[in-house]
């Protein structure tokens, strides 16, 4: 299979990353394939769930659940040098990847982490990390790093789970800076109370994932594109970017029906292209 090829990718991803710094009234947006986006805001960055490997097609090459890249790596993790915060929402690898991390960490050595508390000590693990580095939050937390102030918000993959001391194992998080508000939901499916949590943030970008849920992948579900629309505009958000998908081919959805379904729900949206940036001057 011939993979989908970035629109930007390796050096001439950084090129446009160098190009893009503005000041604090601008921000921009890399999407780095499945759940993965670069902010970069006020000469600072902050990576949210990235996966840069083929950890998971190498883990299940030759079972019945092949993951077959569809996109081809837009860049290696090592390139990263100048990442301020990085993110992880749960602790699936396509959001928690040591083969992702490690490499990071070594680059950006005063790096922080943002991290669901309940999953500390597994997060330590597979990153070879003091169990100190991370930084937790449990739902309606708040803290604010390197000028990112981020509240996490109970994700449902497939129901809110918590820890013995009530944490929840899954994450969105609300990222504050500037004059912007941001909202990345990992992966989730719509729960009762969601939008009560949401719309009192003022949302201006939201970024849902659309790959649904089908027993059939035996993976938990998330959000298909009539729903994440639907949520989008149930919260307010001013415009609403599709992710989790043109990844595995397991395990995806076609952006097509997306961008139908916000055509008809009349909600704003963007979808990009691996490797291409949005910026909010243009909301």
């Amino acid at each position: 299979m011939e993979l989908i090829q970035p629109k930007l990718k390796d050096e001439a991803l950084l090129a446009d990353i160098r190009k893009a710094r503005q000041n604090e009234h601008i921000f921009h947006l890399w999407w780095l394939g499945q759940s993965g986006y670069l902010i970069q805001w006020n000469d600072k960055y902050l990576l949210i769930d990235p996966y840069l490997s083929d950890s998971l097609t190498k883990k299940y090459a030759n079972t019945e659940k092949p993951h077959i890249r569809m996109t081809e790596r837009v860049i290696n993790p090592a390139q990263l040098d100048f990442i301020d915060v990085v993110t992880s929402s749960h602790n699936h690898t396509d959001h928690l990847d040591g083969e992702t991390l490690i490499p990071l960490m070594k680059v950006n050595p005063d790096m922080k982490m943002i991290i669901p508390e309940a999953n500390r000590a597994f997060v330590a693990n597979r990153i070879k990390a003091d169990p100190d580095f991370p930084i937790g939050l449990n739902k309606g937390e708040n803290v604010e790093v390197e000028g990112f102030r981020f509240t996490g918000i109970p994700a449902a993959h497939e129901e809110i789970e918590r820890d013995e001391e009530g944490h929840c194992k899954f994450l969105g998080y609300v990222m504050q800076f500037g004059n912007w508000t941001l909202y990345h939901s990992g992966d989730t499916l719509w729960y009762d109370g969601m939008v009560e949590k949401l719309k009192p943030f003022a949302i201006d970008v939201a970024i849902l994932p659309i790959n649904g849920r089908d027993p059939k992948r035996k993976v938990a579900g998330n959000l298909n594109a009539k729903q994440a629309v639907a949520l989008s505009r149930e919260i307010g958000a001013r415009l609403v970017i599709p992710c989790h998908y043109d990844m595995f081919t397991f395990n995806t959805a076609d952006p097509d029906e997306f961008m139908k379904e916000a055509e008809a729900q009349k909600q704003p949206y963007k979808v990009l292209q691996c490797g291409e940036r949005w910026s909010s001057n243009s909301l």
